[in-house]
């Protein structure tokens, strides 16, 4: 499996990562994990950092599907993977620091990394796009 590849697996992982970050958050906070229906119950409770990570676990999500596609198009065009590894490596370190600095509260620098990490999925389309 190429590095690509790889990052997508652990892109993936992320979210759930942080879903379990806001499990312990809701016990923290609330003193119980409810999840029989703990959007609609616990959510609206939480605050601070239980808040921001499931914020961070939703946009985890979405980002999931904009980097598979990158990864997946600029493979099937034959894009240098040398170039789409970097890129892809550099992706997944943006957006474990995406996460971090949700959790954190510095919506300054994690708006920085999250363009970084966009850009990364652009510049695998780039590759993807002048591939021979």
């Amino acid at each position: 499996m190429t590095v690509p590849f790889w990052s997508v697996l652990i892109m993936l992982l992320i979210p759930y990562a942080l879903a379990g970050f806001g499990a312990f958050q809701r016990q923290k906070q609330l003193g119980v994990v409810d999840n029989k229906n703990w959007r609609a119950d616990q959510l609206p409770e939480l605050t601070g950092a239980g808040a921001r990570a499931y914020s961070a676990q939703a946009n985890a999500w979405e980002a999931v599907a904009m980097f598979t596609a990158a990864v997946v198009v600029a493979h099937l065009a034959g894009a240098d993977p040398e170039l789409s590894s970097i890129a892809a490596m550099i992706f997944i370190v943006a957006r474990i620091a995406h996460a971090i600095l949700y959790i954190a509260d510095l919506d300054k620098l994690r708006t920085v990394v999250f363009l970084v990490g966009w850009g990364c999925c652009l510049w695998l389309f780039g590759l993807a796009a002048t591939a021979v």
